[in-house]
């Protein structure tokens, strides 16, 4: 009982320092009323909001399927003491093992090696990274920093398309200049108020599409979404996938935002994630926690970027080469990651092409609807185009299979080569450099080159 006490206390003496930060914020003029009655919300109530945490991972995940443990953010490891429930508090990271049970692909992929020994590639455990509230000031430095900068360039970029065609260019040139020496004196969320009397007597159909314009744009201080965070770490991208999606289901109504990156290849750091906001309020009240979705293979190079990211945070002139840098590391994340599909491709082939001869005479397969359809991945475009380039490569003995059990018609290789196909799309991620590639010398290694060249192609239209 003392040490629950002890939690809580700790955390409410926390709560009481947050909302002291929030007020002398306010009383400095760095922030707004807006933002002020925001940033309290989501900091006051600390273990209130931490057992919403934990409610949605049971009803998402179940129970734990190994003791709860503190998480070491300088070794990126969990510290192997169990903690008791009364040690849990939102002031210090911890890691937990769940199971993934709807996976679809759990105890799919093995590698045999000598004496019969069996060694799982995949698993369906998610390792789950429960974050420490996020600092408060960190917090107050990123909605008046980052975001506000972003939100004072989107104003400008709706004064530019609702205004700019009707006035000329000295008049929009010194309206900006206004603008940007307003905002940066005051901490402005409501930008309607303060465009509309540096404008002066315009059109009234101009003032009512710039204000509903205006009034559409993301406060700054709504963008704060990682006070309350968690990070999920799977084997593949379609476990990801599956995880989102049964919270689709779960809980539609708590969906605010999912973002899946993991076949973006236009951020500068090359980061690769999938992301999904979940509403963890109550009584009407949005408090967001931001749930990040990453691969374990990836996690372990985005590891070493972690010090450029701080640079990068803190210094703005070396951002160009940190970038770069990391972007390096990250792109060696992604190699490893799809050497490791490469084998379960390699794991895959023999026992899908055996599954095709065992169902020769009958419609449905044992491997039916694996990988699970998702509506995550890439446009359909790219499925036809590979579909279509692959029927060629198979009549043309491009692609054969040499290996088999009996003899194959080159319709059940082609739809051996598809299913394998259709398995890398959803499973592996494209390259920034297009002169990587993995070794070809297994039927595996080529069909994944092939696939992942045709996505190359897609991306360079």
């Amino acid at each position: 009982m003392s040490d629950n006490m002890d939690a809580w206390a700790r955390t409410r003496a926390r709560d009481a320092e947050n909302l002291a930060v929030i007020d002398n914020a306010l009383r400095a003029g760095r922030i707004n009323a807006d933002a002020a009655d925001y940033l309290k919300l989501v900091y006051s109530n600390g273990m209130d909001w931490f057992r919403e945490v934990f409610h949605f991972l049971g009803k998402c995940l179940g129970a734990p399927k190994a003791a709860v443990v503190p998480y070491d953010k300088n070794t990126n490891s969990g510290i192997n003491v169990p903690m008791k429930i009364a040690d849990i508090n939102p002031l210090e990271s911890y890691l937990v093992q769940h199971r993934l049970d709807a996976d679809p692909m759990r105890n799919q992929f093995f590698t045999s090696h000598e004496k019969c020994q069996i060694d799982l590639s995949v698993s369906s455990i998610v390792t789950v990274i429960v974050a420490a509230q996020k600092d408060v000031n960190r917090a107050i430095d990123k909605i008046t920093g980052k975001y506000y900068s972003e939100f004072l360039e989107r104003v400008l970029d709706v004064v530019k398309n609702t205004l700019g065609s009707h006035c000329d260019c000295e008049f929009m040139s010194n309206l900006e200049l206004k603008i940007r020496e307003q905002f940066a004196a005051q901490y402005i969320t409501r930008p309607a108020e303060v465009v509309l009397d540096l404008i002066g007597e315009i059109d009234k159909k101009l003032v009512v599409d710039l204000v509903r314009n205006l009034d559409k744009i993301r406060k700054p201080y709504s963008r704060l979404c990682d006070v309350w965070r968690i990070k999920c770490l799977f084997d593949l991208i379609p476990q990801a996938r599956t995880f989102i999606e049964r919270m689709q289901e779960l809980m539609p109504e708590r969906v605010l935002e999912i973002r899946d990156k993991f076949y973006d290849i236009t951020n500068p750091r090359n980061y690769r994630d999938a992301k999904i906001i979940i509403n963890i309020g109550k009584d009407g009240a949005v408090v967001p926690m931001e749930i990040i979705c990453q691969v374990r293979k990836f996690f372990e190079a985005e590891i070493k970027t972690h010090a450029n990211y701080e640079s990068i945070r803190v210094s703005k002139s070396c951002a160009s080469d940190k970038e770069r840098e990391s972007s390096d590391f990250m792109e060696y994340g992604v190699l490893q990651y799809n050497l490791m599909i490469v084998e379960c491709l390699k794991d895959l082939f023999d026992r899908v092409g055996w599954n095709i001869l065992y169902s020769r005479d009958h419609d449905i397969s044992m491997f039916e609807g694996f990988p699970k359809d998702c509506k995550l991945y890439y446009p359909p475009r790219v499925m036809e185009s590979i579909r279509g380039k692959l029927t060629l490569a198979v009549e043309n003995e491009i692609f054969h299979m040499v290996e088999v059990p009996a003899k194959l018609t080159k319709e059940q290789e082609y739809k051996i080569y598809l299913f394998m196909a259709r398995f890398i799309l959803v499973a592996a991620m494209p390259y920034l450099r297009s002169d990587w590639s993995v070794p070809q010398d297994t039927d595996a290694g080529k069909l994944f080159n092939f696939v992942l060249k045709e996505v190359q192609r897609y991306y360079k239209k």
